[in-house]
């Protein structure tokens, strides 16, 4: 099976300096490996086919097979990685918190400890006849979230 580490820092020094970022790699047990990438703005093909080929020329086939697929981490999948928070700050998304509640709002930031999003509440106030929706933010750690992902 191929050495999922010794390929992880390849694929990461080979991104290094450019736009993209690694968002997962997955070494399954009959060799299938999935490399997933991801930009600000967004992924392009020739550069899947491009890390690809570079992946086979430093991990030769004739040595260990195997099955390759490069690609763009999908717009709904769950975010992997804080770059993916960062790069989706000011979008909307919905939040699968770790104790099973699920919110909606809008990203507002997000460092390396963790993110926070605004999300809509209803507040009475004092003396009003009706309730007046207000932003209110909610900052999590990471392992806080179950998933995150763009909501649509």
């Amino acid at each position: 099976m191929t050495d999922r580490q010794a390929l992880k820092s390849f694929v990461e020094s080979r991104l290094e300096g450019s736009r993209y970022f690694l968002v997962d790699l997955r070494v399954s047990p009959d060799n299938i490996i999935q490399v997933e990438i991801a930009s600000p703005e967004g992924v392009d093909l020739d550069e899947c086919v491009e890390l690809s080929r570079a992946i086979e020329a430093a991990f030769p086939r004739d040595e260990e097979d195997y099955e390759l697929e490069v690609g763009s981490a999908g717009l709904t999948s769950p975010f992997k990685v804080p770059a993916q928070y960062a790069m989706n700050v000011g979008r909307d998304v919905e939040v699968l918190t770790a104790d099973g509640r699920k919110l909606k709002g809008r990203l507002a930031a997000a460092d390396a400890d963790g993110f926070t999003v605004e999300v809509a509440e209803k507040v009475k106030k004092e003396g009003a006849k009706r309730p007046v929706v207000e932003m209110h933010p909610l900052t999590f750690a990471y392992s806080d979230a179950k998933s995150v992902k763009l909501d649509f």
